[in-house]
């Protein structure tokens, strides 16, 4: 289908499963469609299945955005505690459009329960609470993960009863745009038909020695392989190595959970110039999960002792303090805990860990693959034949799930029907239709002015724009720092920086003051420091620490607490 077509069919209010190879422009084709609502003031929420793809997109997971986290089921209780949540239950309850990137590596469960909290939120039986719903992926990429033992027919989305209420319209993209390399494109083309050629196998074992430059990522496809190659890289360097132990607190079994599904390791061990791998979302810091980078030193911390610091490969140097990953029980009272730095050496990764990535350059081992999909999953995350080192793969590594090439001859059948019907059609009449549906204006002034906003780029926030608005919004609706910080799963140390932030802005925070005593003692503290002037009581930038001023304070305050006072002080 051409974009064209899967645009008017996108603005006609139809759910469309929007797919195609690397290249055929589902980016592109979903970012027009974006924009065209935005102009016309249509509430849209742009959603992904990974931390990685909802960055690419400008939006949030599908998980956070839903309210429904790591969870596989939703009681009428859960329901009910989420509609209490004024920040979930305002943007669930106003949005007409929801799309979803990357939707192959989002669990059947998963879309089901989405489908679930929308039609609760919406009060109405209709598919996704009458919400139009755009998903867009590729199935050949990996399977979600899943439980032990658990198919990949129970964990593709394509099979889950949402699926089939939603009816998808499908648009499967044909037209190649991608012009950095033929080659490549072709390669992976014939890996989704199943036809590799000699001339293909002998393309890529060509690169096999090839050049890839000095900064390029190993992909593995086991974890003991890309464990023992960090390993041996970190111990070839010079230096002291510092630890860093994860911070476990809990029910027993559900830290354990956390443990398998949580990317940073329970001990991990660093030196100068290792290279390493974020694997959590602080968009206020600057870094996704997946966000490469080189440790270029170690600096004291007030709070938490010795801390990494880290700079990115686009120049940004962070200083990476502890995230914390919990799980919650049915009145929101976290019961496990794994606090750790988010950060796992990175000289290799899994295939696996490497989805929703792109990268300009890596190493690739296939001659261990045992999954279906892993040597596609890794090919397609390059943007060139040149960036390629391929060192061999085995019978498997190009081979394809079977269920999911049965989908997709399926799906380019229905896309061609489509096309074949709507290409010549004007749908003008439903496009305007559609808009009305959600509120939206027609007004071509109005549209003109939109349009001529979003292209100077005032409507498309920073994240950390974003992020500030969203603190304000639950803090304007009354929330607490502590509960703001639970439903934002950040630190309470983060949004209470947020509100330091708001408040240079012109918010009124004074309804956060800690109480009189508490300024007041801080206070006393802080002037008392800046007259002494002592070296060790100062940051480089000249601020003064917060460690000695929790240390003076009477009873002894909290770090969260002597923060929140600094807030107030002149």
């Amino acid at each position: 289908m051409k974009q064209e077509t899967a645009l008017k069919l996108l603005k006609a209010g139809e759910n469309v499963f929007l797919t195609g190879s690397a290249g055929a422009g589902k980016t592109y084709t979903l970012n027009q469609y974006i924009q065209y609502l935005k102009a016309r003031k249509v509430t849209v929420a742009i959603t992904a299945s990974t931390g990685i793809a909802a960055t690419h997109m400008n939006g949030m997971t599908i998980h956070t955005w839903a309210g429904i986290g790591i969870k596989d089921h939703l009681s009428d209780d859960d329901l009910k505690r989420m509609k209490e949540r004024k920040y979930l239950k305002e943007h669930l309850e106003s949005a007409q459009v929801l799309v979803i990137d990357e939707i192959s590596m989002l669990h059947a469960k998963q879309l089901n329960l989405v489908n679930q909290v929308l039609k609760y939120f919406k009060e109405t039986d209709d598919a996704f609470g009458g919400v139009q719903v755009i998903v867009a992926g590729d199935f050949f990429q990996l399977p979600p993960v899943g439980r032990n033992g658990e198919k990949n027919r129970d964990k593709f989305c394509f099979m889950s009863d949402a699926w089939v209420e939603a009816k998808f319209r499908i648009c499967y993209l044909t037209e190649q745009h991608r012009q950095e390399d033929a080659i490549l494109d072709q390669i992976l083309n014939a890996i989704r038909a199943q036809n590799l050629t000699d001339q293909h196998y002998q393309a890529l074992m060509s690169t096999t020695k090839q050049d890839i430059g000095e900064t390029f990522t190993r992909l593995y496809t086991h974890n003991m392989d890309v464990d023992s190659l960090n390993t041996e890289h970190l111990s070839d360097l010079d230096g002291k190595s510092h630890e860093f132990t994860a911070t476990l607190d809990g029910n027993a079994k559900l830290i354990e959970t956390l443990k398998s599904s949580v990317r940073a390791p329970e001990a991990l061990s660093l030196k100068k110039h290792a290279k390493v791998m974020f694997v959590k979302n602080n968009f206020d810091m600057g870094y996704i999960n997946g966000s490469l980078g080189e440790v270029i030193g170690f600096e004291d911390d007030d709070e938490f002792g010795l801390l990494p610091k880290v700079t990115l490969t686009d120049g940004t140097t962070l200083i990476v303090p502890p995230e914390t990953w919990s799980v919650e029980n049915d009145e929101g009272k976290v019961i496990a805990s794994f606090q750790q730095v988010p950060l796992r050496l990175a000289w290799a990764i899994t295939i696996h860990k490497s989805q929703g990535m792109t990268l300009d350059a890596a190493e690739i081992n296939l001659k261990h693959t045992f999954e279906k999909g892993q040597g596609y999953v890794a090919l397609s995350r390059l943007k060139s034949l040149d960036g390629l080192r391929l060192l061999g793969f085995n019978d498997e590594a190009l081979a394809l799930d079977t269920l999911a090439i049965k989908a997709d001859r399926r799906f380019q059948e229905l896309s061609q029907e489509a096309e074949s019907k709507f290409e010549h059609v004007d749908l003008t009449v439903q496009h305007k239709a559609f808009i009305r549906h959600c509120g939206g204006t027609l007004n071509e002034k109005e549209i003109e002015r939109n349009q001529r906003r979003l292209g100077q780029g005032q409507a498309q926030k920073s994240y950390g724009a974003a992020t500030l608005e969203e603190t304000k919004a639950l803090f304007e609706d009354g929330y607490e720092i502590q509960d703001i910080a639970q439903e934002r799963h950040l630190t309470p140390a983060t949004i209470i920086n947020h509100l330091g932030k708001l408040q240079k802005e012109g918010l009124d925070i004074s309804v956060a003051h800690p109480g009189d005593e508490v300024v007041e003692q801080v206070r006393k503290i802080y002037k008392k420091l800046q007259r002494t002037k002592r070296a060790e009581n100062f940051n480089d930038d000249g601020s003064i620490r917060l460690r000695p001023i929790v240390e003076a304070t009477q009873p002894r305050m909290g770090y969260d607490q002597v923060r929140l006072a600094l807030l107030f002080i002149e």
